[in-house]
């Protein structure tokens, strides 16, 4: 047997319906080579996490190298030469380096690259090595790749490609029925075309859309004949919920029909029921106390009646599977039927689908079975692989059933591949990685997006700052913030530095207890930003929680300076802004201001706003309680504001400053119900609470009851294509509070489907 045979083959744990377990982390450790990769036992690549090169040029893509790889437009090894590149080529490889996420780039340069290099599989090689690094769940580029290796390579290379690819996209039918296919077409031994099947049924053969696999298997048996396998097969394809259901059962009732029992049944079965008989047969006997039992047993029993009870009995077995099966069906055809995009594309899904996957997940998390739950995750996750929550969920879901082997896995994917420019996975990966216990790996975690994935993002300091303070690093946690504050101020016109100088002064105050240095860091704030209503805030807010007397004049005098607008000072705030922080002044004054200062403050109030009538908006601020609660705010911080947003990434926190800094001890306490003295801006509840807390969206995930991890839910293959990212693996900084300005990343432009391909 080739090499190439023996690696489709190997006998897949799928065979007993066991398998080998999720890896807990993807490893940056490489295999030898692909060629030697090739060759070695499925169940060892599944267990060692060993990551995917290429035999032609000996690499394992990282973050860098991939970078390197694209940008150098080498060779993809040292003895092979490719040939040069057309200017067409030139101008799209310049195109992915500077934004690898940039889809349409990429099958541009696919196409021009098949274009120009028909012959050159070296070139073909290289573009499409480059382009499954990032999109490896695109199965229809996977086959187009073997069909290229099948042209202008060797079998040995196919098999390479389409081994690469079930690591990649394990949970895609599509992909296994293309292997199979292959398979069917190269290779005469029996076997090896078996093994390949139930490695493939392994991962998705309970997939309710797992049909065309099914299909081809049992069209492959009818092929050989084999009638006890083929009457297997529709056994085991009547246990599950299935689009074809009921074709399936028909077809059985057909084969039953056209072929003896004794056709049918393995020779195990066979056995059993040979058992069964002789057993059954011993007790009749037995029971007989009539003189003439001995002549009574010699009568030959209706051979023809006893078949007929036989089949009977095998009918009514599958029967009652089909039963049990589309009973489950009933339950889940909603669900499947809403979805509409059981594949991966760069673009969105629609609001509908998006909430049919988390009310679907929600229902098979309370079936309690494990095997079910990690199979639609993994099947979820292949048509929502960009969205970050459902990443989230999914290693919630696996830690709180006490499989943090999956949690950890879950997350690795999440973090070096499929999210891993999306800042929001990489802060759930740091408080995960703090709540395990792995203090390293959270700094790291935060480390990552300072300095790459989204430097100056807020939140990412203000949580990193609060967990140093939690270990008792208050320096460290200062450090962070003036570090910050410190870049922001060499960025011109920079909106996060305001929001910054607050949350910094509030960190003193609250925590520190430091209130000279917090007043301090308001003041310097003014010295290095133009005014704005949320630094303005935090000034009234900070002085409502001090002693008397409070610096009226000076509050006074920055409100006036920002909601009235001169020639010398032309105030680009909007209106709705202008006139939400003079009611803000107002009510501050109503507490502490005398009767003078009210006159002259609402005087000025109704010249400038109530010729225009107040915005709904400000009326309904005006309307709400000062202790609104934490769910309710979270709810208001969806309302459209004029403000800009500072969180880039973070369009659910719109406003960096809606909390203020909390309430003092002593401060009155205020029933739900009671009008408010304060606006929202001055609820307890800071601004970056609303942002704290992931998935909120869908409901608590229920904790499926343990069960082996066997092969009905198989291993994610650690030898995940050439996607290893070693610099996104949160390589510890040398100091925990150090930041680093770094470009921010280009947005991903807006994407076609897939071309006629698909």
């Amino acid at each position: 047997m080739a090499d190439s045979e023996a690696v489709v083959a190997q006998t897949s744990s799928a065979t007993a319906f066991t398998a080998a377990g999720y890896p807990p982390v993807y490893n940056d450790t490489n295999s030898d080579a692909s060629g030697a990769a090739a060759t070695k036992n499925v169940e060892d690549l599944t267990a060692t996490g060993a990551t995917t090169t290429m035999e032609d040029s000996n690499i394992s893509f990282g973050a860098t190298e991939l970078t390197n790889y694209i940008a150098d437009g080498s060779d993809l090894g040292a003895s092979h030469h490719v040939a040069a590149l057309s200017d067409e080529e030139e101008r799209l490889w310049s195109i992915v380096r500077a934004n690898s996420l940039d889809f349409n780039a990429w099958i541009a340069l696919i196409e021009e690259t098949e274009k120009m290099s028909e012959g050159n599989i070296l070139k073909i090689r290289k573009v499409y090595d480059a382009f499954l690094v990032e999109f490896p769940l695109c199965y229809g580029y996977w086959k187009k790749y073997a069909d290229h290796e099948a042209r202008l390579g060797s079998m040995d290379k196919v098999v390479e490609v389409y081994e690469r690819a079930v690591q990649g996209v394990t949970y895609s039918v599509d992909m296994w029925l293309h292997y199979c296919i292959f398979a069917i077409s190269t290779y005469g031994d029996p076997e090896t075309i078996r093994r390949l099947f139930e490695r493939g049924l392994a991962y998705v053969g309970t997939d309710y859309l797992s049909f065309p696999l099914w299909d081809k298997y049992i069209e492959y048996e009818y092929t050989q004949q084999d009638w006890s396998r083929v009457a297997l097969l529709y056994t085991r394809v009547l246990e599950n919920p299935n689009q074809q259901l009921d074709r399936y059962f028909e077809g059985f009732k057909e084969l039953v029909a056209n072929r003896p029992l004794s056709e049918l049944r393995t020779g195990e079965e066979a056995a059993a029921a040979a058992l069964e008989n002789s057993e059954n047969g011993g007790q009749e006997v037995e029971g007989e106390n009539l003189p003439n039992a001995v002549e009574q047993s010699s009568k030959p029993v209706s051979a023809s009646l006893k078949d007929a009870e036989e089949l009977e009995k095998y009918i009514a077995v599958r029967e009652e599977m089909y039963k049990k099966a589309k009973e489950f069906d009933s339950k889940i055809i909603g669900f499947e039927t809403a979805i509409r995009r059981p594949y991966f594309h760069v673009r969105p899904l629609s609001g509908v689908e998006l909430e049919n996957w988390h009310n679907y997940l929600h229902f098979i998390e309370g079936v309690g079975d494990l095997s079910k739950v990690v199979k639609l995750y993994e099947r979820c996750l292949i048509a929502c692989a960009n969205y970050p929550e459902y990443w989230i969920r999914y290693v919630r879901c696996m830690e709180a059933s006490g499989s943090m082997d999956l949690a950890e896995n879950a997350l690795a994917r999440a973090t070096q591949v499929f999210v891993k420019r999306q800042p929001e996975i990489h802060l759930f990966a740091a408080r995960f990685r703090e709540q395990h216990a792995d203090v390293a790996g959270a700094r790291s975690a935060y480390q990552l997006v300072h300095t790459e994935i989204s430097p100056g993002l807020l939140e990412a300091i203000i949580k990193h700052a609060n967990m140093e303070h939690r270990f008792g690093n208050l320096e460290d946690a200062c450090s962070l913030y003036e570090q910050a504050i410190a870049i922001e101020k060499g960025k011109e016109h920079s909106q996060t530095l305001p929001f910054l100088f607050a949350q910094y002064s509030r960190f003193l105050f609250l925590v520190a207890g430091k209130v000279e240095k917090a007043r301090d860091i308001l003041d310097q704030a003014l010295e290095n930003t133009l005014l704005s209503k949320p630094l303005i805030e935090a000034l009234i807010h900070f002085e409502s929680v001090q002693s008397l007397p409070k610096r009226m004049d000076y509050l006074d005098s920055l409100v006036d300076k920002f909601i009235v607008p001169t020639a010398d000072n032309p105030n680009v705030a909007s209106i709705t802004e202008r006139e939400e922080l003079s009611s803000i002044f107002l009510e501050f004054l109503d507490l502490f201001g005398d009767a003078e200062s009210i006159k002259k403050a609402d005087d000025r109030h109704a010249k400038l706003f109530l010729p225009h009538g107040s915005s709904p908006e400000s009326k309904k601020r005006l309307a709400e309680d000062y202790l609104i609660s934490d769910k309710t705010k979270l709810a208001k911080s969806s309302l459209p504001s004029s403000a800009p947003s500072v969180m880039g990434a973070y369009p659910n926190a719109q406003n960096q400053w809606p909390a203020g800094y909390g309430l003092p001890q002593g401060w009155p306490q205020v029933a739900q119900g009671q009008a408010q003295q304060w606006t929202p801006g001055y609820a307890q509840q800071s601004a970056y609470s609303a942002y704290g807390a992931y998935g909120t969206g869908y409901p608590q995930q229920q904790v499926p009851a343990s069960v082996p991890q066997n092969a009905a839910y198989g291993a994610y293959p650690p030898t995940y294509p050439t996607q290893a990212f070693g610099q996104q693996s949160y390589a510890q900084p040398a100091t925990a509070a150090t930041l680093t300005p770094a470009p921010q990343s280009s947005a991903v432009p807006p994407t076609a489907y897939y071309g006629s391909y698909y």
